[in-house]
């Protein structure tokens, strides 16, 4: 049978083959290829006298370590207008994780009611010319909930940004009752002490969301500079430079910074890219 870890604790793995969840253990041959089973993997098992084993993992399609899930293909990052304030470049930080990671990032600007016109225009402005979803919401409207229920669906879904955000009311709500019933469940077996402990695949909207939020800040200096342009997708129609190694930086000839004066190309996110990129360039003269 096909299926999907949902959860792992103490060397068990929980796979969800969508009729049923069973419990499981790896095959050993994971341990010589150094391949340990993630939450988020979708698995080959076999099941014999109610015993699972995994047999097979798939390739992944991403892999995160805080939280340890892989397959991940869409986040929801999460920021505040206000309470606390809209943080820019922290928000360009996530979304630029969710590019290294492979992970698709939905821009989510909770506290919607707390927005004036013109934070509202300069937030669009810019991320309007961008293909990532930019969503405006209220986490406790049942309008907004909508917005972010109906594109679970097909997904492993992550939420990431600040705390304070809005975060955990958006996650509570959109899980339900979830949490208490596989609490009560967990006791039942014995295994009560560890629900809040491990990361946990649950499904909702025919999709499935990661019950711990968020993931680590990017660690820039593993990133090769000369691949960070890549993870910036306005830059790609503007590539074009009078130099194949050019970083948009201090290069003449460079179609970046001639876009970027002609207003095709964000300031702020151009701004941004070259704060990141001197940082990568400074660490590695360090080494």
């Amino acid at each position: 049978m096909k299926g999907i870890i949902i959860k792992g604790i103490g060397g068990f793995y929980y796979i969800d083959t969508v009729d049923k969840v069973f419990e499981c253990k790896a095959r050993g041959k994971f341990r010589y290829d150094e391949l340990t089973p993630m939450v988020g993997d979708k698995v080959e098992i076999t099941v014999e006298n109610g015993k699972g084993v995994i047999e097979k993992i798939y390739e992944r399609s991403s892999e995160l370590t805080r939280p340890m899930v892989s397959n991940v293909s869409q986040a929801f990052i999460v920021f505040a207008i206000k309470d606390p304030d809209l943080n820019m470049e922290l928000l360009n930080k996530f979304i630029l994780l969710c590019e290294y990671n492979n992970v698709r990032p939905i821009i989510c600007i909770n506290k919607i009611d707390l927005c004036k016109e013109d934070e509202y225009l300069y937030i669009k402005d810019v991320f309007g010319k961008l293909d990532y979803e930019l969503l405006f919401i209220n986490a406790r409207e049942e309008k907004s909930l909508q917005l972010l229920k109906k594109r679970l669906k097909d997904n492993v879904t992550v939420l990431c940004g600040p705390s304070g955000a809005g975060k955990s009311t958006i996650l509570n709500s959109l899980i339900g009752n979830y949490k208490m019933e596989t609490g009560e469940v967990s006791k039942k077996i014995g295994r009560g002490k560890h629900t809040t402990r491990h990361s946990e695949l649950i499904q909702v909207e025919d999709g499935f969301l990661l019950d711990t939020p968020g993931f680590s800040t990017l660690d820039v200096e593993v990133m090769p500079k000369e691949e960070l342009q890549y993870l910036f997708p306005e830059f790609s129609s503007y590539r074009q430079c009078k130099f194949n190694s050019c970083l948009h930086h201090k290069e003449p000839g460079c179609k970046v910074k001639e876009a970027l004066d002609q207003g095709d190309i964000n300031r702020v996110r151009y701004d941004f890219y070259i704060k990141i990129l001197e940082e990568i360039i400074g660490r590695r003269k360090k080494w």
